[in-house]
């Protein structure tokens, strides 16, 4: 197959993300009997065609980069998915809790179906999060304060970075915007990444909701690595080489 043209090896590039939706270098070398170089060229030209999207060590048909989109567009997209994970989430939550949630339309489902045996306390900087928690009597909520971003509804800065000194929580509920098994949990915002680090700092127990689409994308802040995280929370969405790799690296995969 060394001998075919540079057309020849276009089409059977794209032939390959037609069936598989990703390709890898190392394969496409090995099928196609030409060097890495020459396959990096050659998904380059493809993806100034707009005809693929280049990833780490490979390509993709999807997108990989994620929008910072409002949150009210958000939480009509998988409505079903991130109910279903928001429930078992809420089914974490021990007697007399304390805990912290991020922001997100994820989170916001567990918020929402969040009913507390005993005292629970959560602290939170997504307003969302927060109004649908007032509605218990037994919740004490601790509002982070600090800029509020139009988007999410939630704050970032030093601000609240400072109070999450002050406490330590049994869980964080954490939603991301993608998911890369190589550069890690991500969020559109550098800011909000930040925070959420220092979430993760004050949790015993980091646990991911996010719905199988934000599998293979990334934002612009990484949050964290896969060692950084206890368990993830998805749809039956997830593909099962995935489940493998992150139950391989330590991490509890709960699918609902």
């Amino acid at each position: 197959m060394s001998m075919i043209n540079i057309a020849e090896r276009h089409k059977y590039i794209l032939d390959k993300l037609q069936e598989k939706s990703a390709v890898s270098v190392v394969d496409l070398c090995r099928e196609l009997d030409v060097s890495a170089v020459t396959i990096r060229k050659d998904l380059k030209l493809l993806e100034d065609k707009s005809l693929l999207y280049r990833t780490h060590g490979g390509a993709t048909t999807a997108n990989p980069y994620t929008n910072d989109k409002p949150v009210n567009e958000k939480e009509h997209i998988r409505m079903e998915e991130k109910s279903a994970i928001g429930i078992a989430a809420a089914n974490l939550i021990n007697r007399d809790d304390a805990i912290i949630i991020a922001s997100g339309t994820t989170v916001q489902a567990l918020a929402r179906h969040i009913q507390p045996k005993g005292q629970l306390t959560v602290i939170t900087g997504a307003l969302n999060v927060s109004l649908e928690l007032l509605r218990h009597t037994n919740i004490e909520v601790i509002q982070l304060g600090g800029s509020l971003r139009n988007s999410s509804t939630s704050v970032t800065g030093p601000y609240a970075e400072r109070v999450l000194a002050d406490f330590s929580c049994s869980k964080l509920f954490l939603g991301v915007d993608g998911i890369d098994l190589e550069f890690g949990f991500t969020t559109t915002h550098i800011m909000e990444a930040h925070l959420n680090q220092k979430m993760i700092a004050t949790a015993q127990k980091t646990i991911v909701l996010a719905d199988s689409s934000k599998f293979g994308k990334r934002g612009f802040g990484r949050i964290c690595g896969v060692e950084d995280v206890d368990e993830i929370i998805t749809d039956k969405g997830i593909a099962a080489h995935i489940v493998k790799q992150l139950e391989d690296a330590g991490v509890k995969v709960t699918i609902v």
